[in-house]
């Protein structure tokens, strides 16, 4: 089979042919049709500091995709051969206290498929039968393939009770947008996003009904008095990792606001912990989805209306991956999707 491996421990990516993955019996086939780039994969194509200590090389890398189950282990069942599936990304080991109470999110044995595990950048892929999320016949391919960052964005925003609350979102990335048109979608009174990028803004606008303001050219606050806002926000949903937005959206809290962290900053930084203890705010870290609640919300609010079609910019084939990579590693404002 076509597979795009990280082959060398160098910036890049290969398309390979490799052998169909044999499964366990635990396990299903998935034949691969269409698949996202995400921010880690790039981290992986440019063999950054992360990347190094983290993938084993070789490696098929990539690990948001739809496709459809063309094989079934022996003690597999619920599943099907034929069924149109997507799939959890984080491989937990089952053997902790977090897993055995069926906190499987919380697992530190998590491996990640793409990352850890072969992926599905690939014209199949081996999931283990317990991350196989089936599709509904009204998500498609293209939706299906960006469920795993949709699941971030949703669980990201699902964090905290936002419903008629002010939401401030720092990072105006593929998830920044996506969690701008879920806060709006479950009752969000205002949701600015901001960001450094006018594309990924204007984007934004285009995906959700959402106030976007580039802080490189327009103070927050100006933006806050337009809508009306007199104290700040009550939520904040951080996307970024840029250092400087953190320290923006905790200056724009109200007393008591709440912030659910997604952004992964590059390295260390110096942080004002005293600003978060004097306004009383909750710091909430968030890692992938909850599994399988997450997964749940986010399919069920696809089928109630929620739309974020529009986030994917771009439609490629897979042969054509040295385009879309050198696109995706450039700043495309939206996802690329790789049909295989």
């Amino acid at each position: 089979m076509r597979a795009l491996v990280k082959a060398k421990a160098e910036p890049g990516i290969w398309m390979e042919e490799r052998p169909v993955p044999e499964i366990g019996p635990d396990d299903v086939l998935v034949k691969v049709r269409k698949t996202g780039i995400c921010g880690t994969d790039i981290h992986i194509y440019n063999w950054d500091d992360w990347a190094q200590k983290t993938v084993p090389v070789p490696m098929i890398t990539g690990h948001e995709y739809a496709g459809e189950i063309v094989a079934v282990g022996a003690d597999v069942r619920n599943l099907r051969v034929g069924q149109r599936v997507s799939g959890e990304g984080h491989v937990v080991g089952m053997k902790s206290r977090a897993s055995r109470a069926g906190k499987y999110h919380l697992d530190p044995d998590t491996k990640g498929i793409g990352v850890n595990l072969p992926g599905a950048f690939a014209e199949y892929v081996r999931i283990p039968a317990f991350n196989i999320v089936p599709l509904p016949d009204s998500i498609d391919d293209d939706i299906g393939a960006i469920l795993d960052p949709l699941g971030n964005a949703v669980h990201t925003a699902l964090s905290f009770d936002i419903v008629g609350e002010d939401v401030l979102i720092t990072g105006a990335g593929p998830i920044g947008i996506m969690g701008a048109a879920v806060a709006r979608h479950v009752g969000a009174r205002h949701v600015v996003i901001t960001d450094l990028n006018a594309d990924r803004l204007n984007l934004a606008a285009e995906v959700a009904d959402v106030v976007p303001v580039n802080v490189a050219t327009e103070d927050l606050r100006t933006a806050m008095d337009r809508l009306g806002m007199r104290e700040g926000f009550d939520v904040g949903l951080e996307m970024s990792g840029a250092p400087a937005a953190l320290d923006q959206m905790i200056d724009h809290m109200v007393m008591g606001g709440r912030i659910a962290l997604l952004g992964v900053p590059a390295r260390p930084f110096i942080f004002d912990l005293g600003k978060v203890v004097f306004k009383m705010i909750t710091l909430k870290g968030i890692y992938g989805r909850e599994m399988f609640e997450t997964w749940h919300k986010m399919l069920a609010m696809l089928e109630s209306g929620l739309d974020v079609r529009k986030v994917i910019t771009r439609r490629m084939r897979a042969e054509d991956y040295a385009e879309a990579f050198e696109r995706a590693a450039g700043g495309e404002a939206g996802k690329i999707v790789l049909e295989w």
